[in-house]
């Protein structure tokens, strides 16, 4: 394995997000700091807890996710969008690393600057409401598992993207919503119980739902069912990603 290749990819994408450090760090905090102005110290004080959890304490999970998400998949989307935009991309190819290894440092690297970010966002939160992690190991295993698997997502979009607007089209249209849909502000046991039944096809409640266990030891589903979707998505874009490259997939065309 050339770790010297992945090494340089990973950095030269680490040191784009310390250039920008207001767009790919201040920007999503600040963002979340007021969902936790509004929502948890404003309007939490005045609802009812939720499983025993007060309200502004409940959404913190939802709101790291909602976070973790949007800039998994925009940090490797546009990292690896950009070579190809640029035509740099045919360096990266015909350099001496394999497909897994430009993998390996593109979805590294963002998946690195989402986990920072998430627990900058950890950080941010204690500052507003009082909230504790039962299962630390798990809330890590979580965290790391949803950044690389959206990170693996985010490539794929920036394969497939041909415009810096398909870029923001999947976080902003599709992820987003979902995660809004998907339980972040509340517990799906109190909708209706045809909408429980649908809300169960939204993949997002299940990191939601498995990431706030690990706060609270509560959950909407188990924690083995939320992990288990979360590791067959990691494994279905693999596969994306291999299909890719055997392919060459606007890649090598």
């Amino acid at each position: 394995m050339n770790l010297h290749g992945v090494k340089a990819i990973y950095l030269f994408e680490m040191h784009r997000m310390w250039r920008t450090m207001l767009q790919s760090i201040a920007s999503p905090v600040i963002s979340t700091a007021l969902y936790f102005i509004v929502f948890g110290s404003a309007i939490g004080g005045h609802m009812a807890a939720i499983d025993g959890v007060s309200y502004g304490a409940y959404i913190v999970p939802g709101l790291v996710m909602l976070a973790l998400l949007t800039q998994s998949i925009m940090n490797a989307s546009f990292g690896i969008y950009m070579p190809r935009f640029s035509g740099t991309i045919y360096e990266v190819l015909s350099a001496p690393v394999s497909p897994f290894e430009v993998v390996a440092g593109y979805v590294g690297a963002a998946a690195s600057k989402s986990i920072i970010l998430g627990l900058i966002i950890l950080a941010t939160a204690r500052m507003f409401v009082d909230f504790s992690i039962e299962h630390p190991f798990w809330m890590l295993g979580f965290l790391v598992l949803t950044s690389v698997t959206f990170s693996l997502f985010g490539f794929i979009i920036g394969v497939w993207a041909d415009g810096f607007e398909k870029l923001q089209l999947v976080p902003a249209m599709v992820v987003t919503p979902l995660t809004f849909l998907g339980g972040s502000f509340y517990s799906i046991s109190m909708l209706p119980p045809l909408w429980q039944k649908i809300t169960l096809l939204n993949p997002v409640v299940y990191l939601v739902s498995g990431f706030r266990w690990s706060f609270y030891g509560t959950s909407d589903i188990g924690v083995m069912a939320s992990f288990g979707m979360t590791f067959v998505f990691l494994i279905l874009c693999l596969v994306a990603i291999w299909w890719i490259f055997r392919t060459g997939y606007r890649i090598k065309q």
